[in-house]
């Protein structure tokens, strides 16, 4: 699995910027952002910050979901853009894959 900082230099650069053009998209220097590519330790604010600015968002997840998450996402596949997921030829148009995955009850 990828560490954080690995996810979000990937991002970056799915995107099409560079790491100067984080000024404009999370109010962040370019040292400052290549401090944290380079596995600085932001706090909270900053990485929903940095996450905002790369269209994407911090998550919690319940360590006993961790699993049925990984394998959802595996499962699924994604638009082009990543902004949407599509579903698998073997699910329903009907199904919501995350329906109950991370509530108390099923």
């Amino acid at each position: 699995m990828k560490t954080i900082h690995d996810q979000l230099k990937a991002r970056r650069k799915a995107l099409g910027l560079k790491q100067e053009d984080m000024m404009l998209k999370a109010g962040m220097a370019r040292q400052q952002y290549q401090r944290l590519e380079a596995g600085g330790n932001p706090r909270l604010d900053t990485l929903e910050l940095v996450a905002k600015g790369l269209k994407m968002e911090v998550v919690l997840i319940p360590q006993e979901k961790l699993q049925a998450v990984r394998n959802l996402l595996s499962s699924a596949t994604y638009t082009p853009a990543g902004a949407e997921m599509a579903e698998t030829p073997s699910a329903s148009a009907t199904d919501n894959p995350w329906k109950g995955l991370l509530e108390d009850e099923p």
